[in-house]
């Protein structure tokens, strides 16, 4: 039987509630008695004199799903998870601020995870290690990121639907009028060139005579990371810029179409907005996760006045945060996707390019459970043998990864400055499945943030390969397994199971073997 939710008789109830919530929640989830855990490079990076970047992870942290729980409506529901979170870091980070700046440290704070990023020397080390509130002291080192590389440049205009495109079948989508409209995408990656012709009328921020890029574009990138920057991006750049490239193929996956022959893009009627969070390629834990801070609750070019009613429907990540590269903020950074999951937004990751060997997803986020992790097939829809495979043995949990396949081998996608490029790799697979969720939320209004629904029609949905592999032990006809997950993505199919679920509030679907 469905249970409907009947909104509270009184506004304040709610905001009652809320606080009740909060404040059961607002417990450390860590002993009072245990030691901080301090990360090996931190001492290394603040040796001899030296100044270090670290984030200091506060042992009060609050449950965003919790919040989100309640909320009689999705508008509600972002606001309630933005006001616990912040409600938690208010209360304990001034004491925090307060012993740094008396040290000479200089720091960002952060609320999505109840943590600083910090500069300074040991004896700021020192003092956070002895703090009672304090769980952990991580590297925020930065490290150059795992993106894929360009495979060659490719004509202006094909006049035809790109292979992979139709492979996924948004074109049968399309054709029932569906193309993603009134919904959100963006990624967190090298920026986006936002002028682009195949994706300047799909920004948010355009309006057709003028951009406005408040809500709609935030810079990560504050000081030099020690990448090679190239024009047009300077530091915290108010303008969307891309100074890899990476970042603006990937967004056209996901959205581009120039309305010249070039239909790039899974949904080409949603909107964009996007983070950079790498500079020339390098990237930092610390990046990482205030793009994640943004997009839960989008603010002005000054960082100001957070609207999480904003926030995007679906997040492309298409980078990995290597622990061999220094990254070792794992916890942090997980809490960070935990939450942006429990507060409605689809996140979709790609499963890292270090194939064809088994338990080779070793990278965050790609490991995570709350994020949608996704290997590369080819036009043949055989596996990439450069896309990773599971289980994921890292993190001990022996997790099954990735959750689904999509086309990552010879794509075609916008490519600064105005023009196209092919490039092969998980980073062309990820945007296919987010995007995927945005057409669906665009057919489906009552799918909307209900993000665990939405992975379970895709993964039904998902033509079902098997393999041979063996991979954590696999059969040879399991589905899923840990080479495709529950196979190669298709939008079609998934339509049509939600199609015919409607009135489900979700979908049964386990493993099957022969």
């Amino acid at each position: 039987m469905i249970k409907v939710r009947k909104p509270p008789p009184r506004a304040f109830l709610f905001g009652l509630l809320t606080c009740a919530i909060v404040l059961l929640i607002a417990a450390a989830p860590f002993s009072a008695t245990m030691p901080v855990r301090v990360d090996a490079s931190v001492w290394q990076d603040t040796a001899n004199g030296q100044t270090g970047d670290f984030l200091v992870v506060l042992k009060a942290q609050a449950n965003a799903r919790a919040l989100a729980r309640g909320a009689p409506d999705r508008d509600t529901e972002g606001r309630s998870v933005l006001e616990g979170l912040k409600q938690i870091a208010d209360a304990t980070q001034p004491a925090v601020k307060a012993q740094l700046d008396a040290l000479g440290a200089t720091y960002r704070s952060y609320w999505i995870v109840n943590v600083l990023a910090v500069k300074g020397k040991r004896s700021a080390v020192d003092s956070m290690a002895g703090r009672p509130d304090v769980a952990a002291i991580e590297s925020n080192w930065p490290f150059h990121a795992v993106l894929d590389q360009p495979v060659r440049s490719s004509p202006q205009a094909p006049g035809t639907v790109e292979w992979n495109i139709d492979r996924v079948n948004a074109p049968a989508l399309w054709a029932k009028g569906i193309i993603g409209q009134g919904r959100v995408y963006a990624n967190a990656d090298t920026g986006v060139q936002w002028d682009h012709p195949a994706l300047q009328s799909h920004y948010r921020g355009w309006n057709g005579t003028a951009a406005n890029h408040n809500y709609n574009w935030w810079d990560a990138i504050h000081t030099n990371l020690g990448g090679t920057p190239n024009f047009p991006c300077s530091l915290s750049s108010q303008v969307p810029c891309d100074d890899y490239g990476h970042g603006t193929h990937t967004m056209g996956i996901a959205v581009g179409d120039d309305g010249r022959g070039n239909l790039i893009g899974v949904a080409p009627g949603a909107k964009w907005i996007a983070c950079r969070n790498m500079q020339g390629g390098v990237g930092q834990p610390s990046a990482y996760i205030e793009c994640l801070q943004f997009f839960m609750a989008p603010t002005d070019l000054n960082g100001n006045n957070p609207d999480p009613t904003k926030r995007p429907d679906a997040v492309g990540n298409s980078y990995g945060c290597p622990p061999s590269e220094g990254c070792t903020d794992v916890d942090v950074l997980q809490k960070a996707v935990d939450n942006l999951r429990a507060d409605g937004v689809f996140v979709a990751v790609s499963a890292g390019n270090s194939g064809p060997g088994c338990a080779t997803i070793v990278d965050p986020p790609a490991i995570y459970d709350s994020a949608v992790t996704v290997g590369a097939t080819d036009a043949t829809d055989a596996i990439a043998p450069l896309s990773s495979r599971g289980p994921v043995t890292v993190d001990g949990s022996n997790r099954r990864k990735p959750d689904l396949a999509a086309p990552g081998v010879g794509v075609r996608s916008s490519y600064p400055m105005n023009t196209y490029m092919v490039w092969s790799g998980t980073s062309m697979a990820s945007p296919h499945v987010a995007a995927a969720a945005v057409l669906l939320w665009s057919a489906f209004p009552k799918l909307v943030r209900n993000v665990d629904q939405t992975e379970i029609v895709l993964e039904a949905g998902a033509l079902h390969e098997t393999t041979s592999a063996g991979c954590g032990g696999d059969s040879s006809g399991l589905v899923p397994n840990n080479v495709y997950g529950y196979g190669r993505l298709d939008i079609l199919a998934a339509y049509n199971i939600q199609g015919g679920f409607v009135h489900s509030l979700y979908l049964p679907f386990v493993a099957t073997s022969p």
